[in-house]
């Protein structure tokens, strides 16, 4: 089923993202990961894309399994880098060819080690034409990125918000935005982009912290903004691992059930390829159901 139809029938739904391991070891755990969360009936789940396509290949394979084999719908992320119009198609062809029917359209992160990105001749330089594309050779349901912090590379939270609707007049038919630890950052965002008239879901994404380093790198990366009370709580359990993570699902639990109550469409998990922390979550909101209380959807 494409995910546009999903989040038209189910309020809220819920989803996963994974990344392609690199060895055979982290691949055999992802499976075991991916088996162990099947149970917990997600709507969907994703799979990320490498810089430069490195993982193309493992991408398209865990797609498929979890498609055929597990029986979730699945999600295929896809990047303009490195590939030529022609090569992108040649993917896309066997990704459709799989059965998968959504797929989520970026332009993709420069490689390790290089500052600026560079677009590849014969190729696409915007993820608006990536999604222009899609919509005017397959049947997918398109999805696209959303930045509640603005998009690091954005000249001003105005533009940003321009180019998201150009997303949506491209063709996408949903958005994902990227992780968040202050729930006002993404409510604020939906009401910028209603006003600007985007008016397809956007799915905010939550990402439970697991280390204080790793979080520090990755919202360096992106330029997302760790609250300082939560900061701090993190850091005085910063050398009791289980402590600092049973902190971190906690304050995943209070985000998601404050998006829900508040009229988020669901919730899309950025699980580092792990269970433990998303399933806890995921059966807490399940057992309150806080979008009971939402009055109104954003």
């Amino acid at each position: 089923m494409q995910i546009d139809r999903i989040l038209a029938e189910r309020r809220p739904a819920f989803s996963f993202e994974f990344f392609p391991p690199k060895t055979a070891e982290g691949l055999a755990n992802l499976r075991e990961t991916l088996a162990v969360l099947s149970d917990d009936a997600p709507d969907f789940v994703s799979v990320t894309y490498g810089a430069l396509g490195s993982t193309r290949d493992t991408t398209i394979d865990i797609v498929k399994w979890i498609k055929q084999d597990l029986g979730i719908e699945a999600m295929a992320h896809f990047t303009c880098v490195g590939a030529t119009t022609e090569e992108l198609r040649t993917t896309l062809d066997e990704i459709e060819a799989a059965g998968v029917e959504n797929v989520l359209a970026l332009r993709g992160d420069p490689p390790a080690g290089q500052d600026e990105w560079v677009q590849t001749d014969g190729g696409l330089l915007y993820s608006t034409e990536l999604i222009g594309l899609l919509n005017e050779h397959y049947g997918f349901a398109v999805g696209a990125a959303a930045f509640p912090e603005v998009h690091p590379q954005a000249a001003s939270p105005e533009s940003d918000i321009e180019f998201l609707k150009a997303k949506q007049d491209a063709g996408a038919s949903f958005l994902i935005t990227q992780l968040f630890y202050d729930n006002e950052f993404y409510f604020d965002f939906v009401a910028r982009a209603r006003e600007a008239g985007v008016t397809v879901p956007i799915i905010p994404g939550v990402m439970p912290v697991h280390n204080l380093r790793n979080i520090r790198r990755i919202t360096e990366l992106c330029k997302s903004e760790i609250p300082e009370p939560f900061e701090r709580q993190l850091e005085a359990r910063e050398d009791d691992p289980q402590a600092l993570q049973d902190l971190g699902v906690a304050y995943a639990t209070l985000q998601c059930v404050d998006l829900l109550a508040r009229g988020a469409p669901g919730i899309h998990f950025y699980t580092l390829n792990r269970s433990p922390a998303t399933r806890a979550i995921l059966a807490a909101l399940r057992a309150a159901e806080p979008w009971t209380r939402a009055k109104t959807p954003v």
